[in-house]
């Protein structure tokens, strides 16, 4: 039953998402920073091989943008002409599309190597075919600090680092290199680089108004350990001596002297020295605590500290399961829930939550509500998010090949009414509705994105029953693909081992594009269940 996407389609699938007002047409321009913070941010959670259940390595990243493309595609390994360049981008703002996105405008060019590898193109690039990932979260920093004299920024750095690197402290090495030469020209960001042996957190930040360059420090997670970032610098001491797990930009300590921000004899903490502001940031705050609670609750940490560990070991070794639950969660059952507040009395007489209630409220609703004294606009936010692009965690295993060893778990929008497809980094191709824009020109029914994101604001609307008629869905076949991935990867290690490559690619690319348009096509039709079965209770 398709009855919106194809006989309503562009004319009621504006009227519908705009009355509705939730994910898509909700997003009339930036909301505010709250506190200092960038509480619309991303969120990435990392963990060391000994701290999984399989030994994986992991990154993770949830785009949680109103400006980033909502489209992906894979992009193959080339070969490049001596004297070859390849171009850098300048992001702006742009409002003369359907929907706020995102121009890029050539700024410049820089050097072209002889080989680039493949990698999954998303609208932060994210896995390469060697086994390189990466997660990112901005943190903005001090201000003074953002240079337009440079030429690369977050976006360029992921694809350049992809292309030219297989593993992370290879890849951070190159940052070092070419941000040197020709200058970081974005805010503060964290990259989590992760191969399959390690990964990191990268922080870096400009060199200052005018000035080529950039400061930046890097620290390695411990193999038995996790750690999340939150849009907030959260490394702190740094001991450069220890280069199995700090690394730095050579003026780490003589630009925070020079400014004042640091002095010789002092304890040196980077994310002071640098973006002291974000770690007063509650939307921030609140993300780490609740990372940490969920995967190591038997630490107790304060849920209203200003500093946490950079990295704790989990009181169980991280599932991708548990992932997907921590990337889900809005503080449900915790004083911070933002629902809890919201209720009526039912036929029994008794007090309970509103079934209207939800987590993923638009801003002016919120507002309208004021949840526990203004609930968002104080500056908490959840994990999940309404304005979710899109979501990957990302698994890196040293004892399988490169070409089935690597594997990105996708989601469409938010990760509470969502479902995780595998895409293997030696995959060739992703779905056409993952490869189509959603938001130049609007609502369309041939994108990926709009139907998730259609799926999630129509869930919001009833949250209290509609989120458990999704969940009876996505959760078994979620556990489908996390449960049958070790027999789906013994077929594929079985062509492998007898050499034959091209039915191997065609195997693993097949397997993204099944289930890919199968959880596309659910979408659409949970969607239409929920507009047919609470027709009258909106």
């Amino acid at each position: 039953m398709r009855f919106i996407n194809e006989y309503l389609d562009m004319k009621y699938g504006f009227l519908i998402l705009g009355l509705l007002g939730v994910s898509g047409f909700a997003l009339n321009g930036q909301h505010p920073d709250w506190e200092g913070g960038y509480a619309d941010g991303c969120t990435t959670v990392t963990a060391g091989r000994s701290a999984t259940a399989d030994g994986s390595v992991i990154t993770s990243h949830t785009d949680d943008s109103h400006r980033t493309r909502s489209w992906m595609d894979v992009i193959p390994a080339e070969k490049h002409k001596n004297g070859a360049t390849t171009t850098m981008y300048k992001r702006v703002a742009s409002d003369s599309f359907a929907m706020p996105t995102y121009s890029h405008i050539p700024i410049g060019e820089i050097p072209q190597v002889k080989e680039t590898y493949q990698f999954l193109n998303t609208a932060y690039p994210s896995m390469n075919q060697y086994q390189l990932g990466i997660g990112e979260s901005t943190f903005g920093g001090r201000e003074e600090l953002q240079s337009d004299a440079g030429l690369i920024d977050c976006q360029r750095l992921c694809k350049l680092m992809l292309e030219r690197c297989k593993t992370a402290r290879e890849a951070i090495e190159l940052a070092g290199e070419l941000m040197a030469e020709y200058g970081w020209n974005d805010y503060g960001e964290v990259l989590t680089i992760a191969d399959k042996k390690e990964v990191w957190h990268l922080e870096i930040l400009g060199p200052g108004k005018g000035e080529v360059g950039a400061v930046w420090a890097a620290q390695r997670v411990p193999d038995s350990h996790i750690s999340v970032n939150a849009n907030a610098s959260t490394i702190k001491e740094i001991d450069l001596e220890d280069s199995g797990y700090f690394m730095a930009s050579e003026n780490i300590f003589s630009m925070a002297s020079e400014k004042g921000w640091w002095k010789e004899g002092e304890i040196f903490r980077f994310c002071y020295a640098y973006a002291p502001e974000s770690r007063t940031s509650l939307a921030s705050r609140r993300r780490e605590w609740r990372v940490f609670n969920l995967l190591a609750p038997s630490l107790e940490l304060d849920p209203n500290a200003e500093n946490y560990p950079f990295s704790v070991k989990p009181d169980q070794p991280v599932t991708l399961a548990k992932l997907r639950q921590v990337f889900s969660d809005y503080y449900e059952g915790t004083p911070f829930d933002m629902t809890k507040d919201l209720l009526v009395t039912d036929d029994s007489g008794r007090s309970v939550i509103s079934p209207l209630a939800n987590p993923h409220m638009p801003y002016d609703m919120n507002k309208m509500l004021s949840i526990n004294g203004g609930w968002g606009w104080r500056g908490e936010r959840t994990i999940a998010r309404w304005y979710t692009m899109y979501a990957t965690i990302i698994q890196f295993r040293d004892w399988l090949p490169d070409e089935i060893g690597g594997v990105a778990w996708l989601a469409q929008d938010n990760v509470a009414t969502s479902v995780y497809i595998p895409i293997y980094c030696s995959g060739s191709d992703l779905p056409e509705s993952y490869k189509t824009p959603g938001r130049p020109n609007g609502y369309t029914s041939q994108s990926a994105w709009w139907a998730f994101n259609r799926l999630g604001t129509l869930t919001a609307q009833r949250w209290g029953e509609m989120r458990y008629d999704v969940n009876e869905v996505w959760d078994l076949w979620q556990g489908e693909l996390f449960e049958g991935q070790e027999s789906f990867e013994k077929k594929a290690m079985e062509l492998y081992q007898e050499g034959k490559m091209e039915e191997l690619n065609l195997y693993l690319t097949g397997y993204t594009m099944d289930w890919g348009e199968k959880a596309v096509s659910k979408a659409w039709e949970l969607g239409d269940m929920l507009w047919t079965k609470y027709d009258e209770k909106f």
